[in-house]
């Protein structure tokens, strides 16, 4: 394998494996894909049913929060993706993009280019989809988003029950109405798991001799020459490796691992860098800040009737509404999961359903590093429940999720409330009840946000602030989080940061 290329990405996950796609388009291109996990050949990666089981196999990094005192001290896990096709290997397959407000709200955080409107032309680009409305939705794109093929008939009840409660329905929330109940798009085609790793990149890959894709190679330290980004050290084979780059470096390494590899690096908060032994390359205070995730909150009811197996995702519709009327989008989610799905500390019967509740959250929270040494775990505080207006909205969250199973159509269906439990009705019961059933969404973003301010890591074109030759392109350049699950936002920077980069090198 060379030594050097025109563009080294470090991360094939959701947004990587679209860059190295789009780079490569250019035949006289150079591209290396360095992915720090294996080949996403392992089965049950494809299976949609058979994404729990992965979660704390080989192609999960399998992190760990530190104790959260918003949630009883609890410390949670934090599965992320190890192989080809990052966390798209193995995460729930939803495929929302958020509503418009979302990437609205971008853009008056100062992120001019970042709206909704001038984002569509690179959702669409992302899909081909059928029946849908063809100004909102792509025809032409690698992936093939659509509901449920095989759906289950508690996910049609949940639907059914929003609507009679008086939520709206949307046919399409990722169309003109994104908002209200219905059931999301999903990312399975054929029956099979299609990530970024599966739709994109192994298409191409005997097609473009300008294209490498190196597995097991984790990524330790960037190289820099000045204030220029030069190259990586990576580990593979037991070896310690060097790679440079002619034009960029360009960091996929998801919300955890993007900053934690910058810290590494030298490029952080100096201060801090200083006090656990890494020689400061470059003071940017944002690094590693910002941090946040969707925290979510599991209400389960007992079923009274088998419910089906699931044949795809368990996960299959969803509720998007506004907490307050005054808010101009959606701040709030109700994922239905047809399976019992909460934290440890939330048994449930087998044969039980799930409402999951979600709110944008005003808290953050860090990661940060204890030291200069590669294998060491990343400090990782999401710092959930850290505001009490995140407890609040999902307190209010709790009783719309028993609104919603107290209508009609769940009648046939709906047994005991295992949790919270029917004698838990009081604010105090209520807030104490969101303490012990709130975990991840698995979601986190913003560690390498986005901006214009002096906290901001990343500027308008993903360029590292301070730093040549080094851009960012996953996740961790959110500034906010969107309403919704976060991988279609986050291959659609992948697909953005593959013109922005072609546009600067031309």
């Amino acid at each position: 394998m060379s030594t050097r290329y025109d563009y080294v990405i470090i991360g094939g996950g959701s947004a990587g494996c679209v860059v190295a796609t789009r780079l490569s388009e250019d035949a006289d291109c150079r591209v290396l894909l360095l992915e720090s996990g294996g080949p996403d050949t392992r089965p049950d990666i494809a299976a949609p049913p058979a994404w729990p089981a992965l979660w704390g196999t080989d192609v999960d990094y399998g992190y760990r929060t530190v104790p959260q005192s918003g949630t009883r001290g609890a410390a949670h896990d934090w599965p992320r993706g190890h192989a080809l096709g990052g966390s798209h290997s193995i995460n729930a397959m939803v495929y929302l993009r958020g509503h418009r407000d979302d990437f609205d709200q971008w853009a008056k955080l100062g992120c001019t280019g970042w709206d909704y409107d001038s984002l569509l032309p690179y959702f669409c680009r992302m899909e081909t989809t059928f029946g849908r409305d063809s100004r909102l939705r792509g025809t032409e794109g690698p992936l093939r988003p659509a509901p449920s093929s095989a759906p289950n008939p508690l996910s049609r009840v949940f639907v059914e029950a929003a609507v009679a409660a008086g939520y709206p329905h949307t046919d399409d929330f990722n169309g003109a109405h994104g908002e209200g109940a219905g059931w999301h798009d999903l990312s399975i085609t054929a029956g099979l798991r299609q990530s970024t790793a599966a739709a994109y990149l192994h298409p191409v890959l005997d097609q473009r001799p300008n294209l490498t894709v190196s597995t097991f190679a984790r990524a330790h330290r960037l190289l820099f020459d000045g204030d220029r980004c030069a190259g990586v050290e990576y580990r593979q084979d037991g070896k310690t490796r060097t790679v440079h780059a002619d034009r960029e470096v360009v960091l996929s390494a998801g919300a955890v691992d993007s900053p934690r590899l910058l810290l590494l690096s030298g490029v952080g908060p100096a201060a801090e860098l200083e006090q656990v032994g890494v020689k400061v390359v470059h003071d940017l205070p944002g690094v590693g800040r910002n941090l946040h995730d969707h925290p979510l909150c599991s209400v389960i009811y007992e079923a009274t009737q088998p419910i089906p197996p699931g044949e795809t995702n368990h996960a299959e519709t969803s509720l998007l509404w506004r907490s307050h009327p005054a808010l101009s989008g959606p701040d709030m989610q109700l994922m239905f999961i047809h399976t019992p799905f909460g934290p440890p500390s939330l048994p449930a019967p087998p044969n039980s359903f799930t409402f999951g509740l979600a709110t944008i959250p005003d808290a953050r929270g860090t990661v940060r590093i204890t030291g200069p040494d590669p294998a060491a775990q990343p400090v990782i505080d999401p710092n959930y429940l850290g505001s009490d207006n995140d407890v609040k909205r999902l307190v209010d969250a709790v009783e719309v999720a028993r609104e919603i199973a107290a209508a009609p159509p769940f009648a046939a269906w709906r047994g005991k409330e295992v949790h919270p439990g029917t004698d838990t009705r009081d604010a105090r019961g209520l807030r104490d009840f969101v303490s012990r059933a709130t975990g991840t969404y698995f979601h986190p973003v913003g560690t390498c946000a986005m901006g214009t301010g002096p906290e901001s890591v990343v500027d308008l074109d993903l360029r590292l602030r301070g730093v040549q030759g080094l851009r960012v392109a996953d996740a961790s350049v959110m500034p906010r989080i969107v309403c919704v699950n976060t991988n279609a936002a986050t291959i659609m920077i992948g697909e953005k940061a593959g013109d922005l980069i072609r546009a600067g090198s031309s």
